[in-house]
């Protein structure tokens, strides 16, 4: 392995889960090819890449331009004949809406069609059990959110929600997440689509995630991937061969197994028993562990040598996880993100890239892609989002399946 950064030319159609899709499979095929060349692509070149017919193809784009969802853009000279339309996906044509559950924060977002976020908001997540007013809270912050921007409601497409495991994805319920004590056995699917009249989905944040990398993130062009997540607990995404896995319920990603499990109120209580904080960090919630890391972060980059082992400590750890996994998974990508990555990321790939690139087993057939996600800390928010675009508009095999 090699953690060269490596991007494979051909364009990739993608897969997703369980929302109303805006129109058929061949549709979705060509709205997928447009979205992912950004310089557009002509009819024919459409066609060629798709291989689907020329009338097919000139029907379908018809139609995209008819409701708005595509344009042209353009023309392209290829030094014979007529110079060929290019076409594009027009970003604003729909929207969708990302909710991510953390036990320290719960951020909103709003995204076009291309996985820009063009509004976002967040607040502390309250503790306490009264499950029915928060969510109540986080629909009044959707509509809000979309009321801002200035949005026509009919545009946006659906809801998204990220949320800490164990979820039960077949009915959409949290269920007894660790670090949310109170919330139990929570349909959140259902009640958030039922107080902001959205469609909506659930699935893992570290799910969500590797979602959102793959639509508009840092692996758009990988098949095979792993994304570590690093938050208020920690957990894997994982793509192979273009399929997110998501296990039988829902809750693949799990790294205890490995080894790699940690959470800030872990890292900050270790600091707290060897002396490097003060008691004034004490964690009475996972907002008040986020104030720890940091200054954990802050005297780990000073010097200080106990708070630098703690994170040489958490970088081994993690390495080792993510080599395993990717040796068994034989991925060509791993991307790390999360909103305590921010505060770790340089002094944890000092340790981790080393480890992953003298990884023994992949290194003479493939490089190995290992990066920082691009989409910032709210990537699980993006992600959430990203699963109702990913639904909405990718290409999905398995709805061509007879039933």
């Amino acid at each position: 392995m090699t953690t060269d950064t490596v991007r494979t030319a051909k364009r990739t159609i993608r897969r997703g889960t369980n929302l109303p899709r805006m129109g058929d499979f061949n549709e979705s095929v060509v709205l997928d090819a447009i979205r992912r060349h950004p310089a557009g692509l002509s009819r024919v070149e459409l066609a060629q890449a798709t291989g689907l017919s020329a009338q097919t193809v000139s029907n379908i784009t018809r139609r995209l331009l008819d409701r708005g969802v595509a344009r042209e853009s353009g023309k392209h000279n290829t030094g014979s004949g007529k110079p060929r339309t290019l076409l594009e996906i027009v970003p604003t044509s729909r929207y969708a809406v990302g909710v991510h559950l953390d036990p320290a924060v719960i951020t909103c977002v709003l995204v076009d069609l291309l996985g820009t976020v063009v509004a976002q908001r967040s607040q502390r997540t309250p503790s306490g059990g009264d499950t029915d007013g928060i969510t109540a809270d986080m629909a009044a912050s959707v509509s809000a959110l979309i009321a801002e921007a200035g949005i026509d409601s009919g545009r946006v497409l659906g809801l998204g929600i990220a949320a800490p495991g164990p979820i039960d994805a077949s009915v959409g319920w949290v269920m007894d997440p660790p670090e949310l004590p109170g919330w139990g056995r929570y349909p959140l699917r259902e009640r958030l689509s039922e107080a902001t009249g959205l469609p909506a989905l659930l699935d893992k944040d570290v799910t969500a995630a590797v979602v959102a990398e793959r639509w508009a993130g840092a692996a758009t062009d990988s098949r095979n991937l792993l994304f570590f997540y690093l938050g208020t607990g920690s957990g894997m995404g994982l793509v192979v061969e273009d399929t997110v896995l998501r296990g039988v319920s829902g809750n693949a990603g799990e790294v205890g197994g490995l080894g790699a499990g940690c959470s800030t109120r872990t890292l900050v209580d270790e600091a707290i028993a060897l002396g490097v904080l003060g008691a004034e960090y004490t964690v009475l919630d996972p907002a008040d562990a986020q104030r720890g890391l940091k200054r954990l972060a802050e005297l780990a980059a000073g010097g200080e040598a106990q708070a630098d082992g703690i994170i040489e400590r958490l970088a081994l750890r993690i390495g080792r996880g993510v080599c395993a996994a990717a040796t068994l998974l034989d991925v060509d990508t791993v991307v790390f993100g999360g909103p305590i990555w921010q505060l770790l990321a340089d002094r944890l790939l000092t340790t981790i890239e080393p480890m992953v690139a003298r990884s023994p087993f992949v290194r003479a057939t493939h490089p190995t892609a290992v990066v920082s996600t691009t989409l910032g800390e709210n990537v699980a928010a993006v992600g959430a989002a990203s699963l109702v675009l990913d639904q909405a508009l990718s290409a999905q095999p398995r709805s061509l399946l007879l039933t």
